[in-house]
């Protein structure tokens, strides 16, 4: 196999097909095979996801197609999701370290951040945004990276995700921008006001977690459940961002799936649901002088659930 397979192009072809044959999960980062052996292959040689095509037709050495070899058969025989396989992943076109400490980087948000979030922000003076339930910081740490007057603060309540998180403030430079913080949601984070909150909290319901390919169940937990509808900690962030977003302030949230739910279980607060260029992506947006009209309903149901 070795003699027969000799290019870059021979080993993305080779894994994709790999893949297909498996019957592999596509849902971290990418989602079709050849997407995924691309990522592997280039990945595990140091090289950059946009390199010309003529580089295609490179050769490995016996070294890097053993390498390659073994990545592809660990992708099929063992369901690691390739950022965990090559230890690292691109998110709004940074790359970022990934491992099995925090979900691998992958949410809609990414495009929020590379448009500047127009027309979300339009006329909003930003100084100050906040990353909750941060995981690898990818979300938070890219706000940074497209906005460099804007200071951030990336929170999570795990301590194994904001180890990764603190490494990628370092590999992307932004330690005097960026402050990861331990906190239980807001819990840590007493008069600090903030113009802009972004979430991607956890919102798998507990039936769509047993449900899951067996790619997810290398990511922790505690990244992806959030109780029977997926909202247990989305109605504690809508509960409480009030109190910690400037006047003006913005609060993005996304839910994924679990949207219906939540229109359904507060249908008077006015959920603005983003269109993104593949549709809606279960991703809302909502005013601070809304969370604060109707703090009792959203209040009601929050506590419903402690």
């Amino acid at each position: 196999m070795t003699i027969e397979l000799s290019s870059i192009i021979d080993f993305i072809r080779y894994g994709a097909s790999r893949f297909s044959a498996a019957g592999l999960t596509f849902g971290h980062s990418h989602d079709n095979p050849i997407d995924e052996a691309t990522h592997l292959v280039l990945a595990s040689l140091h090289l950059p996801p946009d390199i010309p095509p003529a580089y295609g037709a490179g050769r490995l050495t016996a070294d890097e197609r053993e390498r390659v070899l073994e990545l592809i058969e660990r992708r099929v025989n063992e369901r690691l999701p390739v950022a965990y396989l090559v230890g690292e992943t691109w998110f709004a076109g940074l790359k970022f370290k990934s491992d099995r400490r925090a979900l691998v980087p992958r949410s809609p948000i990414a495009e929020l951040i590379e448009s500047g979030f127009v027309p979300w922000l339009d006329g909003r003076h930003v100084e100050r945004a906040l990353d909750l339930c941060t995981g690898s910081g990818c979300i938070g740490i890219a706000m940074a990276e497209y906005n460099p007057d804007w200071q951030v603060d990336i929170v999570d309540i795990s301590d194994e995700a904001l180890s990764l998180a603190r490494e990628n403030i370092v590999f992307q430079h932004v330690q005097g921008r960026v402050e990861a913080v331990k906190s239980d949601l807001f819990d840590g984070l007493d008069g600090r006001r903030y113009d802009l909150i972004v979430s991607n909290p956890p919102y798998v319901t507990e039936d769509e977690y047993a449900a899951l390919p067996g790619e997810y169940s290398h990511e922790p937990k505690l990244g992806l459940t959030s109780g029977e509808d997926g909202l247990d900690i989305c109605l504690r962030i809508l509960d409480q961002a009030a109190d910690h977003l400037a006047d003006d302030g913005l609060l993005i949230v996304e839910v994924g799936e679990s949207e219906h739910a939540l229109a359904t279980l507060l249908p008077q607060v006015p959920f603005v649901w983003i269109e993104f260029k593949v549709g809606p992506m279960g991703v809302f947006a909502l005013e601070r002088r809304d969370l604060v009209e109707h703090a009792a309903a959203i209040r009601a149901a929050a506590a419903a659930r402690r």
